[in-house]
């Protein structure tokens, strides 16, 4: 695993799990949590998050601490031109190109303004940030994110803290199948099977918050999320057996005494 980079534009990492700050009951879960889960990969809400604080008290101290990469976000923004603006302000604060682009299109199912995504995609690139932005699992969308320079791609596996896992495997293996740059599912996930079995699928990473801030016992879920992120990418990697209708032995029939396939007369 220690040879199985994660490109992202000029940056590389080796943990595949990204995580959030929100939700947590505490800073010192928090940071816990962050430290069980292995992530090198940290994402911010920049409208949420004080970037410029610096007291012991604050989450900021907790990551810089940490020498994780940040990732600012855009969330709660609901036009294009509100999440450029919001982009632009956190690569000042945070001198980072990086960005999770968010571009909410409904207030209640926190789904994406996709044609919206798109237009704030296109200013940000040409800015020269380094974009991953969060979509549906729509594979067209993923090509034009794509062909508009994004360094990476972020379907929802569901809605945003829903934790109901990857509802549509197949959109997910075709966006899959058919981008050059790396996807990352972005929210839905709600345990460590959900992790494992969308890294099945040939993903490059999960990128999570809920389902870890939000678990009975962060700092545990933390930990099984990293295993299961790894899990699913070593299985993947592997490669599975197929699918079959019927059985098939595991060991040769050949010589064994009583076999159909010896042949008496």
């Amino acid at each position: 695993m220690s040879e199985d980079i994660l490109k992202i534009g000029q940056f590389e990492f080796r943990s595949r799990l990204f995580t959030g700050t929100g939700k947590y009951p505490n800073l010192d879960m928090a940071k816990k949590a962050l430290e069980a889960s292995g992530c090198e990969v940290v994402t911010v809400a920049v409208r949420r998050v004080d970037l410029k604080a610096s007291g012991a008290d604050s989450i900021m101290t907790v990551l810089r601490e940490g020498k994780y990469t940040l990732l600012p976000n855009t969330a709660g923004c609901y036009t294009a031109e509100d999440a450029v603006r919001t982009a632009r302000l956190a690569r000042e604060l945070l001198d980072t190109p990086l960005i999770k682009l968010e571009v909410i299109g409904d207030e209640r199912t926190l789904f994406p303004d996709v044609p919206a995504t798109l237009e704030a995609a296109k200013a940000l690139v040409d800015d020269g940030f380094t974009v991953l932005p969060y979509f549906n699992d729509d594979p067209i969308a993923a090509l034009r994110l794509e062909e508009l320079g994004c360094a990476a791609v972020m379907p929802l596996a569901a809605p945003i803290g829903s934790g109901l896992g990857v509802r549509n495997p197949f959109n997910i293996e075709i966006i899959v199948k058919h981008a050059t740059v790396p996807v990352i599912v972005d929210a839905g996930v709600g345990t460590a099977s959900d992790a494992a079995i969308a890294m099945e699928l040939g993903i490059d990473g999960v990128l999570m918050n809920t389902a870890i801030a939000g678990a009975k016992d962060p700092v545990r879920m933390a930990r099984a999320m990293k295993a299961g992120v790894e899990a699913g990418r070593d299985a993947f990697l592997a490669g599975r057996i197929p699918r079959k209708l019927y059985a098939t032995a595991s060991s040769p029939l050949e010589g064994v005494i009583g076999s159909n396939q010896d042949s008496h007369s």
